[in-house]
């Protein structure tokens, strides 16, 4: 259908406003609607590269700030860049680092020169601007990189979600002159990041703004951030309408299966989220029929695998008796295997999602999924 410079819709469902399409990167092509495993630090913890493609994991996050303190630029560029030095050949998208310096409030200042803040490492002081969030990225080697935003959370009253605004997005704009100065034939693309806090107002101003800019593709920013889930999804809903169709559309950070599925279908195109790897540390594990914890007793002698209907290495493998076991021993294999079937769980989401798109059968596949009440009330 339609094409743009990166990023063409390929079938779009006649009853939702969910899309299939395709992303065209410097390391490959993305099937959207797509899921990022999380590896802030340059690893999905406990997974290796190897078992993240036989998952189906198509590309994977890292995070700027992380990555800077450590191991650094210096040492990345030696090898050219993230990919070689994670040994990662797939696309991978970088975010700025604006979600973590908000996260870490206690020990950073936001100016209008860039971010301040105190190492969590070593307690060193660093100034983060636009420009360095871009260099960075590049100097990774990123396939997709984000601007540097201003993150805030939840409450926050209309003054500060407008000043955080204005401040994201006179910051987006030295983010795009700094990629343009660094960026060549399309090698990293450049995605700006909607803020607004929950005001609609101020998110339709935020997209006004960042829309001036044409960049290849445009992030909801500022969700999940200890608002009340009915009210993120309204929120989400109402961003997503203000971006161009034409541009791939990324919703940060969001969320549980059943969130992922109600935002596909309201035509968002690109997720991360740490859920499925940090809950199956936790013993939390997705299933076809609900989610279920492995240190409960009741699995102790059961021979059956997590999910019989599931194809992954660990249900293929391995008993819920023996998943039971590793937990309880706290064995470092248990958080290899159960972030190997949560993944999978994930990637085979979407993977069923797509599917579903192309056939034009979304909202049916979407209407069998809500039945599973066990993903909102169980999922954290």
């Amino acid at each position: 259908m339609e094409m743009t410079r990166s990023f063409r819709i390929q079938k779009k469902s006649s009853t939702t406003q969910a899309r299939t399409g395709l992303l065209k990167t410097a390391h490959g092509m993305v099937e959207t609607p797509v899921f990022m495993p999380v590896g802030t630090a340059g690893t999905v913890k406990a997974v290796s590269p190897e078992e993240l493609r036989a998952c189906g994991a198509q590309i994977i996050l890292a995070n700027t700030y992380h990555l800077y303190l450590r191991p650094g630029c210096d040492v990345i560029s030696g090898f050219s860049g993230l990919h070689r030095f994670m040994n990662w050949n797939g696309p991978i998208l970088t975010d700025s680092g604006g979600f973590q310096i908000y996260s870490l409030a206690k020990i950073s200042k936001t100016t209008d020169a860039g971010v301040e803040f105190q190492s969590h490492i070593d307690g060193s002081r660093h100034l983060l601007t636009p420009e360095d969030a871009v260099t960075i990225q590049t100097c990774l080697d990123a396939d997709i990189i984000m601007c540097l935003d201003r993150c805030i959370p939840y409450p926050a009253d209309e003054k500060t979600a407008e000043e955080a605004l204005t401040q994201t997005s006179e910051w987006a704009k030295r983010c795009e002159n700094t990629w343009k100065a660094r960026s060549t034939n399309g090698q990293n693309l450049l995605f700006g990041i909607m803020q607004g806090g929950m005001f609609e107002h101020l998110r339709r101003r935020s997209a006004d703004q960042l829309l001036e800019m044409d960049l290849p593709g445009y992030a909801v920013g500022g969700l999940s951030v200890g608002e009340p889930r009915g009210m993120m999804m309204e929120m989400a809903d109402f961003s997503l309408a203000l971006l161009p169709e034409e541009k791939p559309r990324y919703v940060m950070g969001v969320g549980t299966p059943r969130e992922l599925v109600a935002l596909v279908g309201m035509g968002a195109d690109m997720f991360d989220c740490v859920m499925p790897t940090r809950n199956a540390r936790n013993g939390q594990l997705f299933t076809s029929s609900g989610i279920i914890n492995i240190d409960n007793a009741r699995f102790k002698y059961d021979m059956g695998p997590a999910d019989p209907s599931c194809g992954c290495y660990t249900c293929q493998n391995y008993s819920r008796a023996y998943l039971h076991h590793l937990y309880r021993s706290r064995e470092l294999l248990s958080y290899r295997l159960n972030t190997i079937h949560n993944l999978h769980y994930y990637l085979n989401l979407f993977q069923s999602m797509r599917k579903a798109i192309s056939e034009d059968r979304f909202e049916r596949f979407k209407n069998a999924f809500d039945s599973l009440q066990e993903y909102e009330k169980d999922a954290s």
